[in-house]
């Protein structure tokens, strides 16, 4: 293992395990089996989304919660333009707008998405739902999970356009 290696891996073991510990306080429901599971599949499937060499800008970054910082950081670094998170309250938009980047709600972007391209985002949940187990769900028990996400929005929508492709 290379040095590079290794400070990648710690960086992307740091930023797992506190969206990993953040979320088994919140939701007393999942359990670190669970998630770390869902690391695993985030790894896999998206090896190349990982932003790595954006520590240098921490410092120079303020928001409501320093320990936010890394997300702002790694957004600017990464170039994106969205940082999707139900935490607003912690990216306020005079605080990352000058970046280029605005925060937006899980909900609201899905939604957005779900305008862009109706048939893609219901064949994605389509394919998504199988993945759902322990216990396997129905179309309306996945939706229900979303709903209880948070995504009431998506929920809606995406109900019609289930509705429309049936």
């Amino acid at each position: 293992m290379t040095a590079l290696t290794a400070f990648f891996d710690a960086n992307v073991a740091d930023v797992h395990e506190e969206w990993i510990s953040s979320l088994l306080r919140k939701r007393l429901d999942l359990s670190r089996a669970q998630l770390e599971r869902t690391r695993t599949l985030m790894d896999k499937h998206a090896e190349n989304a990982l932003v790595v060499g954006y520590e240098d800008l921490i410092p120079s970054l303020s928001l409501p919660d320093p320990d936010d910082r890394h997300v702002l950081a790694a957004a600017i670094r990464g170039r994106a333009d969205i940082i999707v998170t139900m935490n607003l309250r912690n990216f306020p938009a005079e605080l990352v707008v000058p970046f280029g980047i605005e925060a937006q709600h899980p909900d609201d972007f899905i939604l957005h998405l779900l305008h862009l391209a109706p048939d893609a985002v219901a064949a994605a949940a389509e394919t998504h739902r199988p993945s759902c187990k322990n216990p396997a769900k129905t179309a309306a028990e996945y939706l229900k999970t979303l709903e209880r996400q948070g995504l009431t929005q998506t929920v809606c929508l995406l109900r019609n356009v289930i509705a429309w492709r049936t």
